[in-house]
């Protein structure tokens, strides 16, 4: 299970996803009453948050559905789309904010991405290298 590389990538965005609930993606002001507010996974709201740790979820399962390559792939394509989701999500939450500026955490949401992707293509390598090993024999 750890000596394949989507296992580290899986990890990798496990990690990074739950970093998200602590650090801010968006602070700014939202309210002139307010003079300061981070945007983060925990103050963004319960869909932000239920959708982070969705997103965590499936990071972590398809790490232990490592002998079951197709379910795998596809947890990976849909945690994609859920982090695609929760992107969308948190700059329309950041758009009610009249000033302010995205967090240097917010980069973390584009390395999910990344890390899935990574995942994704190392499952379909690994198949690919399985199909072609079964036909030789």
């Amino acid at each position: 299970m750890i000596q394949r590389i989507q296992t580290i990538w899986l990890l990798l965005a496990g990690i990074a996803v739950l970093l998200t609930i602590q650090f801010p993606f968006y602070s700014g002001i939202n309210d002139p009453l307010i003079t300061y507010h981070e945007l983060s996974g925990k103050s963004a709201g319960i869909l932000i948050l239920l959708v982070t740790i969705t997103v965590a979820v499936l990071a972590f399962v398809a790490i232990g559905l490592y002998k079951n390559r197709q379910t795998q792939l596809r947890l990976c394509l849909v945690g994609i789309l859920a982090e695609a989701v929760l992107i969308f999500l948190y700059y329309k939450k950041a758009g009610v904010f009249t000033q302010g500026t995205y967090s240097l955490t917010s980069i973390l949401h584009m390395c999910i991405l990344l890390f899935f992707v990574l995942a994704a293509r190392g499952i379909t390598s690994d198949e690919k290298l399985i199909k072609d090993s079964d036909r030789l024999r």
